[in-house]
């Protein structure tokens, strides 16, 4: 994969208000080849690391062409990258480096961290400029947190570089050329998020016995700096947690309810300690929030679950007692996990208060969501999203059609097509999402839908006598996107559409190419890009949404 050159695919059908940024809206090349690709066991080809620009004043030979591990370097960001670092050159060499929170146009002092073949990592030390389209972060975390690393960017320029990232990336991963006639006619103007706080509907924090604090609060007056945490994983590290009383990502009865559990879990009295990832002992180890809302009176529905090692109840009854009068906690759950792994979800549980799930609805569907269910994390979004999914189906409505749901979770999006289908097959690996989409199937009276448990990565030669030949196929595979088997089997079921919903646009470009340009054993691609639209489903945040329409040449 080569790097896009400096300024390189321009921004194509520009929204009004990124047009009327004036002076401070400059161009935000994205390097679609910053850094690996997230791939499946089997597939066969990844994505190289950035090549060096051409050969300049040094000699690539030289030992002194690559920055040394260990060196202080001064460095202007150029642009955003993948996973939304900053790429930068060296002054002189042309060579690359990457850098996590530097943003377009900042100076800052850099040492190198880590070197690769062809670019090196550096860690931001000082400022000495700030970037273009500089706000100030509302969120006192903003600058340790990992979640939102782009909250001090003008939201306009976040959306903006999102949006040429996936540019790039159709074309340097999907091969598909931005000189044909329809390449602008194919990319859509990426869907921005009108709600950039509080957006959230599910938080997970984890407890800690290392309470995390940044090299440059150290010398700061602070308390307990090796003390218990509640908060997120401090960057990098799964054994460290960065204390964190307020999230501005969530919701509010969210967060009263984590300020009380963290003004007490700490009392000695009641006898809590963190789980030590380390000896494996202690008792606490998630708090998971999820915010819903009652269909009926559209009031929000709150859901607590602890998350600890063993079952104890006794322990966290006093935990239960602080939360129980918040009005809009209607659920209190405790998932049991024994395992030393990092994971939330339980091998068993335990309702300790009220409902064991809360309500959410979803254009015009109710679903009824656990503690463990997969649903959109973004409510407000989700409406967005799913309303540009059901316009590429482009079904007919008068239920001749088949549809075919790839990694169909709680089988949101299946659902809400199923009105206008003959039938909805879905597939899913999580047997818990497997029951919740039945359960909200039930709920929603939708009796043409089947939903089948089963892994997409290890689908046999039979796998397409479960169900007839579709006349549409979703997938929304997670980050990796698609095994190689799975893409094989749709170019040879032949579809008539795929809508291809993806969390990371570089898989999406490659599996893209696959789907239309053919796999590398000779196996010819059927499929020709119609549309690709990127969403917003997450603001400060590197994580884009994508949509892509496919159809049968």
């Amino acid at each position: 994969m080569a790097a896009a050159p400096a300024g390189g695919v321009r921004l194509l059908h520009p929204r009004p208000w990124l047009r009327n940024l004036g002076r401070r809206a400059r161009p935000l090349s994205i390097l679609a080849a910053s850094s690996p690709i997230e791939h499946s066991e089997e597939l066969t080809t990844t994505a190289a690391p950035p090549e060096p620009p051409a050969r300049t004043s040094k000699d690539k030979n030289s030992p002194s062409y690559y920055p040394k591990r260990g060196q202080t370097l001064e460095l202007v960001c150029e642009s955003l990258a993948f996973k939304g670092k900053g790429l930068c050159k060296v002054a002189d060499t042309g060579f690359i480096v990457m850098c996590d929170r530097a943003l377009p146009g900042e100076k800052f002092i850099g040492r190198v961290t880590r070197k690769k073949d062809n670019y090196a990592e550096v860690k931001k030390l000082k400022t000495i400029t700030p970037h273009w389209d500089n706000v100030e972060a509302p969120c006192e975390f903003a600058s340790h947190c990992g979640g939102c690393k782009t909250q001090d960017l003008l939201y306009e320029a976040q959306v903006r570089a999102k949006e040429q990232q996936v540019r790039e990336l159709i074309v340097h991963v999907g091969k598909f050329s931005d000189k044909d006639s329809e390449y602008d006619g194919i990319m859509k103007p990426i869907v921005p998020c009108d709600i950039q706080f509080h957006y959230r509907n599910k938080m997970e924090f984890s407890f800690g016995t290392k309470k995390w604090v940044p090299e440059e609060l150290l010398g700061q007056e602070c308390d307990e700096t090796k003390g218990y945490a509640l908060g997120l994983h401090a960057p990098g590290f799964y054994d460290k947690v960065l204390n964190i009383n307020k999230c501005l990502l969530q919701s509010d009865p969210a967060n009263k309810v984590l300020a009380a559990i963290q003004d007490s879990w700490r009392d000695p009295e009641f006898g809590l300690s963190p789980y030590d990832v380390h000896s494996h002992r202690g008792f606490l180890k998630h708090l998971m929030l999820r915010t819903g809302r009652n269909t009926e009176t559209g009031q929000p529905e709150l859901m607590v679950n602890f998350v600890t090692s063993s079952y104890q109840p006794e322990l966290l009854k006093p935990l239960v007692q602080k939360i129980a009068d918040f009005p809009d906690v209607v659920s209190i759950m405790n998932n049991v996990n024994t395992s030393v792994g990092n994971t939330s979800v339980g091998e068993e549980e335990y309702t300790l208060l009220g409902k064991s799930t809360i309500m959410e609805s979803l254009r015009g569907l109710k679903f009824q969501i656990s503690a463990n269910s997969f649903f959109q994390t973004n409510t407000h979004q989700a409406e967005i999203l799913y309303k540009l999914i059901e316009d590429c189906a482009c079904l007919k409505g008068d239920g001749s059609e088949i549809v075919l749901d790839l990694f169909c979770g709680t089988g949101t999006i299946g659902l809400t097509l199923a009105k206008r289908a003959r039938h909805v097959y879905g597939f899913e690996i999580v047997d818990q999402a497997i029951s919740d989409a039945r359960r909200n199937a039930n709920l929603n009276g939708i009796s043409n839908a089947t939903f089948v448990q089963g892994d997409l990565n290890k689908i046999g030669e039979n796998f397409g006598e479960y169900f007839p030949k579709p006349d549409l196929v979703i997938t929304d595979p997670n980050r990796p996107g698609m095994h190689l088997k799975l893409i094989k089997f749709l170019l040879k079921l032949k579809a008539a559409r795929i809508i291809y919903v993806s969390c990371n646009p570089a898989t999406c470009a490659r599996d893209l190419d696959y789907l239309c340009h053919g796999l590398p054993q000779n196996i010819r691609g059927c499929y020709k890009l119609k549309s690709v639209q990127p969403v917003d489903m997450f603001p400060h945040t590197p994580h884009i949404e994508c949509v892509c329409l496919l159809e049968l040449c």
